[in-house]
C-alpha cells in the first residue's frame, strides 16, 4: 500500500488506536510519506523507510547498540508474522523477493564483522569468516524451512548495516560501488514498511509499548 492509502485509512480509524499506537502510525506514516517523494534516490530512500521502521518498532533508546537494536526489531518481526493473519509477509518473503534476499544474505559487503575486521577493531580474519558461514548456514536453514520472521531478522541486520554505512559516512551518495545492495534494501523496506503499518493498523487491540521520545506537551 501507499502512504496516501494508509493515511486515509488512519484519518477513519484513529480514533480507535490507543496513545502509543497512534503516535507510532502518525510518526511512521510521515516519513514514508517523506521516503516515498525521493524514490528515485535510493540512498535517501533507504535511509527515510529506516525512520519510518524505526518509528513503527523502537520502544527504548538504543543509541548505536546494534545488538540492542537488533534484538528489538527481531522481537518486533516476530510479533507481526503472528499478527498477520493473511500471510502477507510469506508472501513478501517467497514470492516477492526470494531472488533479493538470497543475494542480500550472501553479500559480505552488509555483513558487521567484516567490517569489524577491516577497521581494526579486535574480529580476525577468521573469525569474521566463521562468522559469515555461520550466518549463510543460518540463513539457509531459515529459508529451507520457510521460517519467515528469522529470514526477515537477517535481511533487515543487512539492511541495518547498510543503513549505518549512509547515516555515518562510510559511502558515497549514488555510488556504484555498493549500488546493487542500496536498491536491493531500498525496494525491500519499501514494501516491507508498508505492510508492518498496515499489520499494526489491522490489530488495534494490541499492547504496543511506548514509543520513544513520546509527545511531551
Amino acid at each position: 500500500m501507499t502512504h496516501q492509502e494508509l493515511r486515509d485509512r488512519e484519518d477513519k480509524e484513529k480514533d480507535t488506536y490507543s496513545e502509543n499506537l497512534g503516535i507510532r502510525i502518525h510518526r511512521a506514516l510521515s516519513w514514508l510519506n517523506r521516503a516515498e517523494q525521493c524514490s528515485d534516490d535510493a540512498d535517501s530512500h533507504v535511509i527515510f523507510l529506516w525512520i519510518a521502521f524505526n518509528a513503527a518498532y523502537a520502544y527504548e533508546i538504543c543509541f548505536e547498540d546494534s545488538v540492542d537494536q537488533k534484538k528489538m526489531f527481531e522481537g518486533f518481526i516476530d510479533r507481526l508474522c503472528k499478527l498477520d493473519n493473511e500471510n502477507r509477509m510469506e508472501h513478501l518473503v517467497w514470492d516477492e523477493f526470494a531472488h533479493s534476499i538470497r543475494v542480500l544474505l550472501d553479500n559480505k559487503y552488509v555483513f558487521q564483522p567484516f567490517w569489524n575486521h577491516l577497521n581494526n577493531k579486535k574480529t580476525t580474519e577468521k573469525e569474521w569468516k566463521v562468522s559469515f558461514a555461520r550466518a549463510k548456514s543460518s540463513a539457509k536453514y531459515a529459508l529451507r524451512n520457510r521460517n519467515t520472521a528469522k529470514v526477515l531478522t537477517l535481511v533487515l541486520s543487512r539492511v541495518y548495516t547498510l543503513r549505518n554505512q549512509i547515516v555515518h559516512g562510510g559511502a558515497t551518495w549514488n555510488s556504484s560501488v555498493n549500488r546493487r545492495q542500496v536498491t536491493d534494501g531500498s525496494k525491500f523496506m519499501g514494501r516491507l514498511v508498508p505492510l508492518l503499518i498496515e499489520i499494526m493498523m489491522d490489530n488495534p487491540d494490541e499492547p504496543w509499548d511506548k514509543p520513544c521520545y513520546p509527545v511531551v506537551n
